[in-house]
């Protein structure tokens, strides 16, 4: 049995995990059963921000009118786009494999392990023991129960990607955040999209004033159901057909399509690593648990990642993966604070959120909310830009920030000035202090602060 200082399971944010490690001189494994680069790089942000980005265009020209634009999408190469983005992927993938395959004193044991004891793990028919663990193993698309699903080949955020074909149509069952990306796509491509939502609102962790208007927004472009729940699926020859069921009144509907996406949630790869198998704890949904340090319930084993199910995302990730190291290196610990971690959709419109919502600010802190439209600031009025809008939330005696949402145009560029207030205390001075350049669109991000009031 191979022995080291620190085993690595995954080669996503596992990645910095592994450079730490031989930073330190520490002999070092680095387990994944691929491909290298983990979700963010094969299947999640970067591929789909590839793809998006051509919609986005698609969308500006068709929305070009109301400037007094009159511009036509005569054509969309839709397999030059989908061979651009696998391009690149590929050669970001293979870039990262030959970098670990000629790192010094890393051994890459490039398959799917699991654990088979305390601190011990087989790949490929050896055992390796690691002192230090750290878990980074990912998750992978979560397939609900609906009847016939398991007959038929449907398309997930995984096998999108090798699409050659636009589809004339496409059901997407799921209304979160990977349903409304694709969603955005692939209408821009010319796709008729049906998109089937089991709760009454498309991406429901955010506010509802932005789930309303994204649905709003979205629905001249596709078609979307909200409260229905996808009971039954089944093929026809070339065209599937998926049964929607109203979870309020029970009435059922038909729809066909050429394609089925499922885009109902994410599952944790904890399952495959058998982690049971050395007393690392999992909740109710097989996501990892960890406490504030990221440790699992297990000593000298950490994990973070989409494996914890805390806040899914690649720059979260990115920044737990160096409180993981930092705990597991010094007595002096630090949590991992979630407070300034933000996120974005790029749908059409584009959404970005930090901190807390209303509804969930309301139940600790006593708050002052404030909303700006677009066309508060000169830079929207020019834009016509009369639906987006900025929403902030302040706590009422500190005035600190404690959320902070935007709906429409650059919302996820906007909103970095206040990941920044946040995470350098919260204040709202660090906002009002600087001066904004006008007419520019960041003069959105300071408009609400001057609206704040009781909700």
């Amino acid at each position: 049995m191979k022995e080291y200082d620190v085993i690595v399971i995954g080669s996503g944010s596992g990645a910095i995990i592994a450079e730490r490690a031989l930073a330190s001189g520490l002999k070092t494994a680095l387990v994944d059963k691929g491909p290298v680069g983990g979700t963010c790089l094969n299947v999640g942000c970067i591929p789909s921000k590839i793809l998006i980005y051509p919609a986005d265009v698609v969308a500006g020209i068709q929305r070009a009118k109301k400037l007094g634009i009159t511009a036509e999408v005569k054509d969309v190469d839709f397999k030059s786009i989908m061979e651009r983005m696998r391009t690149l992927v590929h050669e970001d993938r293979d870039h990262m494999r030959e970098g670990i395959l000629h790192a010094k004193a890393l051994d890459f044991y490039e398959d799917e392990g699991y654990f088979t004891g305390e601190y011990t793990l087989e790949v490929k028919g050896e055992e390796i023991k690691g002192e230090k663990i750290f878990i980074v193993s990912g998750a992978r698309p979560l397939i609900p129960p609906v009847a016939g699903i398991d007959n038929i080949e449907y398309l997930t955020n995984e096998n999108v990607l090798e699409l050659t074909e636009n589809p004339e149509s496409l059901i997407i069952i799921g209304g979160g955040y990977i349903a409304c990306e694709y969603g955005h796509f692939f209408a821009a491509m010319g796709t008729r999209v049906t998109i089937l939502q089991r709760g009454p609102r498309l991406v429901p962790q955010e506010e509802p004033e932005i789930s309303d208007l994204l649905k709003e927004e979205m629905e001249p472009r596709m078609t979307i159901h909200v409260n229905t729940e996808a009971v039954q699926v089944k093929k026809d020859k070339t065209m599937y057909t998926v049964t929607g069921k109203n979870t309020k009144t029970g009435e059922q509907t038909e729809l066909t399509a050429q394609e089925v996406m499922v885009a109902a949630g994410r599952k944790s790869n904890a399952d495959l690593l058998k982690v049971e198998n050395t007393d690392v704890e999992t909740d109710k949904k097989g996501y990892i648990k960890v406490n504030e340090y990221l440790e699992t319930t297990k000593k000298n084993i950490w994990a973070f990642g989409d494996a914890i199910g805390k806040e899914m995302f690649r720059h979260v990730a990115n920044t737990e993966a160096g409180i993981a190291w930092h705990n597991s290196m010094h007595k002096e610990k630090m949590p991992m604070d979630y407070t300034a971690s933000p996120h974005a959709v790029f749908s059409c419109p584009q959404i970005a959120s930090v901190g807390l919502t209303e509804e969930q600010a309301k139940k600790k802190h006593k708050i002052l909310m404030g909303k700006a439209h677009y066309t508060d600031v000169a830079k929207g009025i020019a834009m016509m830009e009369d639906k987006g809008f900025a929403k902030v939330i302040v706590d009422k005696k500190s005035w600190k920030i404690l959320g902070f949402h935007i709906v429409g145009p650059y919302a996820p560029i906007l909103i970095q000035e206040v990941v920044d207030a946040m995470a350098s205390g919260g204040s709202i001075q660090f906002i009002g202090e600087g001066m904004h350049i006008h007419p520019a669109l960041s003069e959105l991000v300071m408009a609400p602060f001057g609206r704040l009031r009781e909700p």
